[in-house]
């Protein structure tokens, strides 16, 4: 690699780690090529050597901090066993990613989205990748119990990932009342862990129970 492309990307990285910082700490009104240059130690100029525009940088943010994100936890949701272990791990990933900011971060992206037509996309492919971790830890967990063959993995881990999107924003305003919403699906997770330490014979029973309300 030669030292000009190691400094290119170097430049790149500020760049796309000071868009992330500026929506943080300055919200999506008051991030501009400045602010983010002023916050990467660059100059603004960059900003479109490298992105184009803004909005392509702002995008392109959304995609690396998600894709940070998602590799920080992708080896601890890998080892998930069962729906109250991927519970408690949401609810830790929530814990970490509230106190290092990226809470407010998504409040911003989702706010910015209306204006500047690059962050849904960016936003959505940015939670599609938590999908995706989601779903393989359905798929792995539910296998093994009387619940498995009567629900759609992809589709709940897209309400799982809304529910903790919506319970995230919903904090700011009530925090207490996002705490019980957590607590809500823990509780969840405890009943199905219940149905999972039943014996085979009562398992079957609701299998049969469930067929029987979903036909």
């Amino acid at each position: 690699m030669s030292p000009e492309t190691a400094k290119s990307l170097e430049t790149k990285t500020r760049l796309l780690e000071g868009a992330l910082r500026t929506l943080t700490e300055q919200g999506i009104a008051k991030t501009s090529a400045r602010t983010v240059a002023a916050t990467a130690g660059v100059n603004q100029a960059l900003v479109f050597y490298h992105f184009g525009s803004v909005d392509e940088l702002l995008a392109a943010a959304c995609r690396y901090g998600a894709e940070k994100a998602v590799a920080r936890y992708r080896e601890r949701l890998a080892e998930v066993g069962t729906l109250s272990e991927l519970l408690t791990v949401g609810r830790e990933i929530h814990e970490r990613e509230r106190a290092g900011g990226h809470v407010a971060l998504l409040g911003q992206l989702l706010a910015g989205a209306p204006t500047h037509p690059g962050l849904g996309p960016a936003t959505a492919a940015g939670l599609d990748l938590w999908i995706t971790e989601i779903e393989q830890a359905l798929r792995r967990v539910l296998a093994a119990t009387p619940f498995g063959e009567f629900t759609d993995p992809a589709g709940l881990a897209r309400a799982v990932a809304a529910s903790f999107v919506g319970i995230e924003l919903y904090e700011g305003v009530d925090e207490a009342g996002a705490g019980a919403a957590l607590d809500v699906l823990e509780q969840l997770g405890a009943l199905v862990a219940a149905v999972e330490s039943l014996g085979p014979v009562a398992q079957r029973a609701v299998r049969h129970q469930l067929r029987r309300r979903t036909q």
